[in-house]
């Protein structure tokens, strides 16, 4: 039996992100400048062509699965990011001062835009932000290190957009910001997890001390419609 973490944007979207969703039963995708992923049912030829024939001209979307696809045309394959799905299995997470900790909310969408574009966590669009429950560390009046949430495939949460400046490394902000997360997540009887490329070895190493383990390999295609949309009603 499959399980949700298998494919969790598709999961994501027909459960705890339902009200983001466009798209079919068999595919679904985020609103545009929520986030640029789509869920395929089977992550099937299939799939791949239905979400070609529902979606916007010119439309870029990130795809996770667990065992590999080929990407054929008509659409075009950008990149491919080999990582590790990783879940939370600790037990409490101590308590610590979270005096530094700032919540982001729009008026910050320029300064987290800035530090996303400078560090390459992921994808971050002008409403992503609306997936919630970021949070921040400044310095000097810089933002300099954030998290917020992600995907949510119920019960699960995904922490994601995990940033630090790199003149501000090795000072355990990610740390900090990380266990504000957990806690979150867990004060709300969910189970996070999250996702890493697979030769990040810091980060990997960071979030088993703090209580993540390896799930299972994913991959993420990055894939591009070129042309005119035959059917972008749905």
């Amino acid at each position: 039996m499959e399980h949700l973490l298998d494919n969790p944007i598709y999961h994501a979207l027909t459960t705890g992100h339902a009200h983001f969703a466009k798209g079919v039963d068999e595919v679904k995708y985020y609103l545009k400048d929520i986030a640029a992923f789509a869920g395929l049912k089977d992550n099937s030829a299939e799939n791949l062509q239905t979400l070609y024939e529902i979606s916007e001209p010119n439309s870029l979307f990130v795809v996770f699965s667990k065992t590999p696809l080929t990407i054929a045309t008509p659409w075009t394959l950008l990149l491919q990011i080999d990582m590790f799905q990783l879940v939370y299995e600790g037990q409490n997470i101590a308590e610590s001062s979270n005096e530094e900790l700032t919540d982001l909310d729009h008026s910050h969408i320029t300064e987290m835009t800035a530090l996303v574009e400078l560090t390459k966590p992921g994808p971050f669009l002008a409403k992503t932000i609306e997936l919630g429950n970021y949070t921040g560390i400044f310095a000097d009046n810089q933002l300099i290190a954030m998290a917020g949430h992600r995907f949510f495939p119920a019960p699960y949460h995904e922490v994601s957009a995990v940033c630090t400046h790199p003149e501000h490394l090795g000072k355990g902000y990610a740390f900090k910001i990380l266990q504000e997360q957990i806690k979150r997540i867990l004060n709300r009887s969910e189970i996070p997890f999250l996702h890493v490329k697979n030769d990040n070895l810091g980060a990997i190493k960071l979030y088993q001390k703090l209580g993540f383990k390896i799930r299972t390999e994913m991959t993420a295609y990055v894939i591009k419609k070129e042309g005119k949309a035959e059917n972008v009603s749905k």
